[in-house]
């Protein structure tokens, strides 16, 4: 299997149910996502994430979208909790390989293997880790705000 690059967009942060949330696009680099798959992975996004306040960690997120080379669709949610834990949540379209009920890149379910993310998702979650340190646990106060405006660079992704 020869391994290429794939592109990652940065849309701005949104809020779902109470948290603000990173957002983080990684697309074919032939075959951007569809509108269509972008709109049913914020939809189906609130099943994903905890309730926020729970602990008191700040109520931040970050998620990756992901659109596979094939029928495939990944909404990965990941949530800061316990001050410095990562809890990720997965959802998956179009993919009857790995349990979806169809080919459909829009029809998401929930993943229930506990999975972290693919070799792409995971240099987000490098970023998102140093920038965590960076502007919420390194510094006398907390800067969530600064935490939120700092996303990794758009270009390509994978090596």
């Amino acid at each position: 299997m020869a391994f290429r690059d794939k592109e990652l967009r940065v849309p701005a942060p949104v809020t779902v149910a109470g948290r603000r949330v990173k957002r983080y696009h990684i697309d074919q680099p032939e075959r951007p996502l569809e509108p269509e798959a972008e709109r049913a992975a914020y939809a189906f996004l609130p099943r994903l994430l905890p309730p926020a306040g729970t602990d008191g960690t700040p109520p931040v997120s970050w998620v990756v979208l992901h659109r596979g080379a094939d029928t495939g669709a990944y909404l990965l949610a990941y949530t800061w909790f316990f001050d410095n834990v990562v809890e990720a949540h997965v959802a998956e379209a179009g993919q009857p390989a790995i349990g979806c009920p169809d080919d459909d890149p829009t029809h998401f379910v929930e993943m229930r293997r506990p999975v972290a993310g693919c070799v792409w998702e995971l240099g987000v979650l490098e970023h998102e880790r140093a920038a965590w340190i960076r502007h919420v646990l390194a510094p006398e106060q907390p800067d969530v705000e600064a935490y939120v405006a700092d996303t990794r660079a758009e270009g390509p992704v994978g090596r």
